[in-house]
């Protein structure tokens, strides 16, 4: 007979104690059902529907408030322990029972698993041996999930979640429903599984898929220095310092506060990224175009 582990059952009620109701299902099992559950008083011969599960005890227990998360119905779930012989317990929603996580599915490089509070995407299944597991979600369901993208997302950012880890590169799963990949170019570490990370879209794909950056924009990395430089550009009425790389140190202590070579340092990162441009007068912000 099929398993009902996982799944929302109807079964009668057969007997009670001080602490539960028992309810046999149609596999002719006897699930407990925590009385604290129940506001109005179930009587025996009854009927009642509920999530059928094997609790942290290895008792077999049925529960009203049943978890999105099913045999056949996916759900993002919250990772809460990791044991390196096993995988990792992830929470369903369930009272008294989180899920494993094969190690099977995880990756061989242990830095790569994910940690407590990274999350994933996962479905109930139950073996032969009528033991629960959360099974990860594939590329397939993410495809099916995935909504296109078009170009006015380029240079957004986004929250993703990391669901697939290949030499390649990092997938990802934005928070808006949009499938994106990440090469190793555009990272300076490589994500865990589950780990949810804020991007950049560098590129929009034909397929409405997202080319993602982990890195920084050019401005977002700059220096202190820079970045005051950056301000008092920004915050001029023509974008524009008189002051250059040949101006006098005295010039622009007295301007900026910093020694001329702090000054070189700073223009020399914002040419390197293209923010600025500058000419004989001094320095002028470039246009948005």
């Amino acid at each position: 007979m099929e398993s009902l582990l996982g799944k929302v059952s109807k079964g009668k009620v057969i007997d009670e104690n001080d602490q539960f109701y028992f309810v046999q299902l149609e596999d002719v099992k006897t699930y407990r059902l925590d009385k604290k559950e129940i506001k109005k008083p179930l009587k025996q011969g009854s009927f009642f529907s509920g999530f059928a599960y094997e609790n942290v005890n290895h008792e077999l227990q049925i529960t009203r408030e049943a978890p999105d998360i099913r045999v056949g119905r996916f759900g993002w779930a919250k990772v809460v322990r990791v044991r390196r012989d096993l995988g990792v317990f992830v929470d369903i929603g369930l009272p008294n029972k989180d899920i494993v996580v094969s190690l099977d599915e995880l990756s061989t490089e242990n830095r790569l698993w994910p940690n407590m509070g990274d999350r994933l995407l996962v479905r109930i299944t139950v073996d032969n041996k009528n033991r629960m597991w959360a099974k990860l979600a594939d590329d397939s369901v993410f495809r099916a999930l995935a909504q296109r993208a078009n170009t006015a997302m380029t240079n957004k950012n986004v929250s993703a979640t990391a669901y697939r880890l290949k030499i390649v590169g990092t997938i990802v799963f934005t928070d808006d429903f949009y499938v994106g990949f990440i090469h190793p170019s555009e990272r300076n570490e490589e994500p865990r599984l589950g780990e949810q990370l804020t991007a950049r879209v560098i590129k929009v794909q034909q397929d409405g898929s997202l080319n993602l950056s982990l890195k920084p924009r050019g401005y977002e990395a700059i220096g202190d220095d820079a970045a005051m430089v950056l301000a008092l550009l920004e915050h001029s009425s023509e974008h524009s310092l008189n002051l250059n790389d040949h101006s006098d140190p005295v010039e622009i202590k007295k301007t900026l506060g910093i020694s001329k070579g702090q000054f070189k340092r700073a223009l020399g990162h914002l040419l390197k990224v293209g923010i600025i441009n500058q000419t004989d007068e001094g320095i002028e912000l470039k246009s948005e175009d």
